[in-house]
C-alpha cells in the first residue's frame, strides 16, 4: 500500500457529498456502540472506502503496527452483523530528504522506505448505516429531535415549571 492511493481516497470522498454522508453514517454507527472507548480506535487513518454496495457497506483504517486496535472493540460490533478483518500490512511512504543519497537512482523522487502497518476491514450491513440518523434519538418510544433538546437548554426551559421560576432566580 502507498501514501498515494491513501491521500487519493481522502480526495476522492471530499469531491463527493454522497461519499462523505456515507462515511459520517459509518462513524456514527461506531461512535453509537462506543468503539473509541477501546484502546487505539481512535487512531484509525481511512485508506480505503467507503465501498456502497447493495448490502453492504466496507471501510479499511489503518493503524500503526505498535498501535493495533483492540480487538474486543471488534467484537463489540459482532452483534449487529459487522464483519471485522485484521491484517497485517506494509505502507510505502517517501524518507525526509537530507542530500542527493536519499533519491532514487536516475529521478527526482524519494527513496520510500516501507513500515509495517494494521489495517482493519469493517463491513458494516448497509441498513444499519442507514438507520444512523444524525440529531435524533429514541425516548420512550417517541423520536425527539436534539437541537429541540439543545434549545432547551440554552433557554433554560428545563429549569422551569407552569410558570415558575428556576431556582436560581428565587431570592
Amino acid at each position: 500500500m502507498e501514501l498515494k492511493t491513501v491521500i487519493e481516497n481522502t480526495k476522492d470522498i471530499f469531491m463527493t457529498d454522497s461519499m462523505l454522508s456515507t462515511l459520517l453514517d459509518f462513524e456514527r454507527v461506531m461512535d453509537n456502540v462506543d468503539m473509541y472507548a477501546f484502546k487505539n480506535w481512535i487512531n484509525g487513518e481511512l485508506v480505503k472506502g467507503p465501498e456502497v454496495e447493495k448490502y453492504w457497506v466496507t471501510c479499511q483504517f489503518m493503524y500503526p503496527y505498535k498501535m493495533m486496535p483492540d480487538p474486543d472493540g471488534g467484537k463489540r460490533l459482532l452483534g449487529y452483523n459487522v464483519i471485522v478483518e485484521y491484517s497485517k500490512d506494509k505502507l510505502k511512504t517517501p524518507v525526509k530528504l537530507k542530500d542527493y543519497g536519499d533519491f532514487q537512482p536516475g529521478t527526482r523522487k524519494p527513496k520510500l522506505k516501507t513500515d509495517p502497518v494494521w489495517v482493519v476491514k469493517i463491513k458494516m450491513p448497509s441498513e444499519l448505516v442507514k438507520d444512523a440518523v444524525e440529531g435524533f434519538i429514541e425516548l420512550e418510544g417517541r423520536e425527539i429531535d436534539m437541537a429541540d433538546l439543545d434549545d432547551a437548554y440554552q433557554q433554560d426551559l428545563d429549569n422551569m415549571t407552569a410558570g415558575t421560576p428556576a431556582p436560581e432566580a428565587a431570592v
